[in-house]
């Protein structure tokens, strides 16, 4: 995307002078530097921890910002929902700036940053609600039909009474989700929701972010591969501070440049010995086949391992090989490029490497001389009423 500021668009009905008409997040050239800690100065070496980003986000869809830790996902979100101010670039939220409009910014918007805070312990799940609805301004009649709906949503109507320190850690983040959703915001800003979850929790975690749409707008923020492909339209991949890929999870598979690959399990593993140099021999000689290996195993058969630029037209013309050649077949499985393929054609590095360097490299941020200071983000356990 081409950076530059925002110009002014004609903002649609409830939205700020600068929103398009179906964008609700608009984001050109963003950065923020910070100095590293050094004892207990912070005048060590001067880190940019976002490096020019630029992005939209229509209305009533889910955007993932994916990456490994450390790669600025959440320091993206903190200057998106004014927690802390950019050092350079433009940010707008249903069409308010982030820095000239911050208190119409934070009405827009609902925030979950991940992690066990925010949430009073000794409080019940509905008297949790009841607070934060006040806090936000609500009255008292809106905040019980919200707080009937939300838990109803987030199946906790029958556990509301009860204490939130009995709760599960699925459960209290199910009760963040109601939080964060209580006061009706046009843009709901999830950090890492499912992160710390068991598989079961975070099943539920998700299908309660795919049924936010299209009521409301996401941004979400995960490291997790899997819950960015079935839930974002569209994800930014971004790694040491920048977006290096940027599409839907199909278009960004279709870039990944790494082969297609067919696993196609044989019944005969004596026909395949006796065949393997002519069946491979002609496999190889297809247009769309760059590879063909076979590998052996006494348990479990013999495997034949296929890699293509075109699963479709390479599976039909392989089966035609096999049947040919008179090899029966047991069964197959086709393996199309991931996300981590299409993060390490962008990086250049596979992304387990990349949550490890970035870990190393973390550290508290300081804003640079000069630069605008931060809003700190207090927990309720930190400042219990």
């Amino acid at each position: 995307m081409a950076g530059g500021s925002l110009a002014p668009h004609s903002g649609g009905s409830g939205s700020g002078n600068g929103a398009s008409d179906n964008l609700a997040i608009e984001v050109r050239d963003l950065t923020r530097s910070f100095r590293k800690r050094k004892g207990w100065l912070r005048s060590g070496e001067l880190v940019e921890a976002v490096r020019g980003i630029s992005f939209d986000v229509p209305r009533g869809t889910i955007f993932g910002i994916l990456g490994p830790n450390g790669a600025g996902k959440t320091t993206t979100i903190k200057m998106l929902s004014t927690l802390l101010v950019p050092t350079s670039g433009t940010a707008l939220i249903n069409g308010f700036d982030v820095e000239r409009d911050e208190l119409m910014v934070r009405r827009q918007l609902g925030v979950l940053f991940g992690g066990d805070k925010g949430l009073y312990n000794q409080l019940n799940g509905y008297e949790n609600l009841r607070y934060f609805g006040r806090l936000y301004g609500m009255d008292d009649t809106a905040i019980k039909r919200r707080s009937a709906e939300l838990l109803a949503k987030v199946s906790l109507t029958d556990r509301a009474s009860e204490r939130v320190e009995s709760y599960s850690r699925g459960m209290k983040q199910r009760l963040h989700i109601a939080k964060t959703l209580l006061h009706e915001p046009i843009v709901t800003i999830l950090d890492e929701p499912t992160i710390g979850l068991d598989p079961s929790a975070a099943i539920e975690v998700r299908e309660l972010i795919a049924n936010l749409i299209p009521d409301h707008t996401v941004l979400l923020t995960t490291h997790d591969m899997h819950e960015a492909d079935i839930l974002c339209r569209d994800i930014a991949i971004v790694d040491r501070g920048l977006i290096v890929a940027q599409g839907s999870p199909a278009e960004l598979k279709a870039q990944a440049d790494v082969d297609r690959r067919i696993i196609i399990t044989l019944r005969d593993t004596i026909g395949v010995g006796r065949e393997r140099a002519p069946v491979i021999q002609r496999l190889e000689a297809l247009p769309m086949i760059s590879q063909a290996s076979i590998d052996i195993d006494e348990e479990t058969g013999s495997a034949l391992t296929i890699r293509c630029t075109d699963t479709t037209a390479g599976l039909d013309e392989s089966l035609a090989v096999l049947r040919e050649s008179g090899i029966t077949i047991r069964g197959i499985d086709i393996r199309e490029p991931s996300l981590e393929d299409a993060f390490l054609s962008a990086t250049g590095r596979e992304f387990e490497e990349a949550e490890s360097d970035e870990k190393k490299g973390a550290e508290p941020e300081e804003p640079v001389a000069g630069s605008p200071g931060t809003v700190n983000d207090v927990s309720p356990e930190e400042n219990r009423p």
